[in-house]
């Protein structure tokens, strides 16, 4: 019985698993041969869906899970964002995205007109093409971290107005189609919407983020998930009934989480849901398309999409040189944006609705639309990557004269060869204070709200989420940090946070306290490379360590230690263990971009020789030394080759250290790989 009831309740999940599992394998085949993700899952869909394999034929189901996938996307790059600096570029959105939509509907227009198209068939028409692929555009950027570039910051402005342009071009399309609706009608509708918006806006500001300051005192994850997933939903909703896109709603919903000192948090905990509806909503992008008219019509689908990328490339990078960029961010974008976006397929099946299709060629239109559409979607990892290589040789040769300097819409630099200090309590404070009062930068990971009121209350900035989540680490600098500190009580969180930190960066030195002398062999396995056991009472030992890692002078750290000694606290009586840092004689360095790296068995690295790894003309790093079998070997030559449990000497700058982390990276652990 209870199966019966399960097949009857549930007739969608073969289709599920078809979906899942067929976008798992071809995407994994697809990074087998060095295609980014979104790729393969758009392969996928092309796979399983009702023109090829036919694995999977319910539409409205899939295309559900994809709407929700766009909202999750939205929403974590609001939080990912603030409303300060929104503000900062809305001159960006307003001016730039605006000139980007104006300029395409007209090029486009004009183009149908002289093909003997009416004027509302080429205004609906230039309306689709203008939209581009925030979810692809986004993903994309995440992915290879430059959303908070200058060039990101951007794309992302355009794309903000684009989606509110939608909101304009739904309400346009019943008068293009001749079914109603004045000019004074579209106004008022596009003003009520605006006017909703600011409300909910004004509203959630105030109320969300105390919401969620107080659930995430529970320390409660199945309490704080919740919570974040019905702000994500719910502010989308509300300003949904305005007529306003879900995917923006959700994007506004994020600029109120990011309000709140939780936002980290909030990001790192609904992260694993974005990843998975994304890819479902990739999947049914391919979906879409239907492989016997692409191959029917090839000429055609390819003719359109070269015509589609002379026009958006052209125009936007135009519009982006006259807001002011540079010609390498102008480029850059103009590629990143080149592509159809997903919001053209609501605007399309609205058209349809009043009979209006693009181009006026019916149902042939329609069709050549999506291949369209799904061919540039495809090829804009490659657009991408090209637009940094155009934007890199534009840099190089200064062909297009100076750069010149483009508008402050960014925040302060990130920190850089600084100490990530996991854990507030007593040893994190002592060490917080040792490092300000000594001038190295650092920053404080805090899961416990009291502890990370305490850092703030102190004069620091506290990164609030659990350490033990690649996000939270990302937020606090890892791919730039000298050191990891884990100063926490719980063992099993300890040894998660050190397998995941050396994964993300395996040059990271990391020193992590643990309550027992058991537990140090598999802290070292993780990754640690100095584990301090509690039962040596050895705070003394973390702060000398990681002044040492600066090479400060021994006489100040001594002073240090006589200060602390001075408070009544406890030392440890040993000698100091420089073990995992070598001082070189004559070193005219003050060790901010020193870096002794261990090599593990199954990096990269092990078993070449240092003029096979060219860490010198790659990535401009230097071998200083090698520690090997407890002897230093120093200025190795080329032919050196690197063995297991090697230890180098290298100097360079932090932004060069995250490059090469790849040689020095084993298999991620469970917590990053899942």
């Amino acid at each position: 019985m209870p199966y019966s009831v399960l097949a009857v309740t549930l007739p969608f999940l073969g289709e599920i698993v078809a979906l899942l599992a067929g976008s798992v394998l071809i995407a994994y085949l697809c990074h087998r041969i060095r295609l980014v993700p979104i790729v393969g899952f758009l392969l996928a869909g092309v796979v399983i869906g009702p023109t090829a394999l036919g694995l999977v034929t319910d539409q409205a189901l899939i295309d559900g899970m994809a709407e929700v996938g766009v909202i999750l996307l939205l929403f974590t790059i609001g939080v990912e964002f603030s409303l300060e600096r929104l503000d900062r570029i809305r001159r960006l959105i307003f001016f730039g995205g605006g000139l980007q939509v104006g300029l395409t509907v007209l090029m486009v227009m004009l183009a149908l007109l002289v093909a003997g198209a009416a004027w509302p068939v080429g205004v609906f028409t230039g309306c689709l093409v203008a939209l581009s692929s925030t979810a692809i555009v986004l993903k994309l950027l995440d992915d290879r971290n430059e959303t908070d570039t200058p060039a990101g910051r951007v794309a992302l402005a355009v794309l903000i107005f684009q989606d509110l342009a939608i909101i304009l071009m739904v309400l346009l399309v019943p008068m293009l189609g001749g079914q109603g609706g004045t000019p004074l009608e579209l106004l008022l509708a596009f003003g009520r919407a605006v006017l909703i918006i600011a409300l909910v806006l004004a509203v959630a500001r105030k109320v969300l983020p105390p919401v969620l300051e107080r659930i995430a005192r529970t320390q409660r994850s199945e309490l704080f998930l919740p919570t974040v997933v019905t702000i994500c939903f719910g502010t989308a909703w509300l300003t949904s009934l305005a007529g306003v896109s879900l995917a923006l709603g959700a994007f506004l919903g994020g600029l109120i989480v990011s309000e709140s000192r939780y936002s980290a948090y909030a990001l790192s905990e609904i992260l694993p849901l974005r990843t998975l509806f994304n890819a479902v909503f990739f999947v049914s992008v391919g979906m879409l398309l239907d492989l016997g008219f692409l191959l029917d019509n090839l000429p055609l689908v390819l003719g359109v999409a070269g015509a589609v990328l002379l026009v958006k490339i052209g125009l936007t990078t135009a519009t982006v040189r006259a807001v002011g960029y540079p010609p390498h961010i102008a480029v850059f974008v103009g590629l990143g944006l080149a592509q159809i976006g997903e919001f053209s397929f609501v605007l399309a099946r609205a058209g349809e609705e009043v009979g209006l299709t693009p181009a006026a060629l019916g149902d042939a239109g329609v069709q050549a639309f999506i291949a369209v559409t799904v061919l540039l979607m495809a090829f804009t990892p490659l657009l991408l990557q090209l637009g940094t290589r155009i934007g890199a040789w534009l840099v190089r040769t200064e062909r297009f004269g100076p750069a010149g300097t483009a508008p402050d819409t960014g925040s302060a630099p990130p920190l850089e060869d600084h100490v990530i200090i996991v854990g507030y309590g007593p040893a994190g404070q002592r060490l917080a204070q040792v490092l300000k009062d000594t001038g190295l930068p650092f920053e404080v990971v805090e899961l416990d709200p009291r502890l990370a009121d305490k850092a703030e209350e102190d004069g620091f900035h506290a990164v609030r989420g659990d350490a033990g989540r690649p996000h939270i680490l990302e937020h606090a600098g890892i791919d730039r940090a000298k050191l990891l500190v884990v100063v926490i009580n719980d063992e099993a969180a300890t040894l998660r946070i050190v397998e995941v930190a050396h994964y993300l960066n395996p040059t990271v030195q990391i020193i992590a306290r643990t309550r027992f002398l058991a537990n140090i062999e598999r802290l070292q396995q993780a990754g640690a490379d100095i584990v301090v056991p509690e039962e040596l009472e050895t705070s003394v030992r973390i702060f000398t360590n990681v002044l040492a890692a600066y090479m400060i002078p021994p006489d100040e750290i001594n002073r240090k230690v006589a200060a602390l000694r001075s408070g009544d606290y406890q030392v440890f009586r040993s000698q100091l263990h420089e073990a995992h840092m070598m001082v070189l004689q004559g070193l005219d360095e003050e060790g901010l971009h020193t870096r002794a790296v261990a090599v593990r068995p199954g990096a990269p690295v092990a078993g070449k020789t240092l003029a096979e790894l060219g860490l010198r003309q790659r990535y401009n790093l230097t071998v200083l030394a090698v520690r090997r079998d407890g002897r230093t070997i120093a200025s190795p030559s080329g032919d050196f080759r690197i063995q297991p449990g090697d230890r180098l000497v290298l100097i360079g700058e932090a932004t060069q250290f995250a490059r090469c982390a790849d040689l020095f990276r084993e298999a991620p652990p469970p917590a990053v790989a899942g």
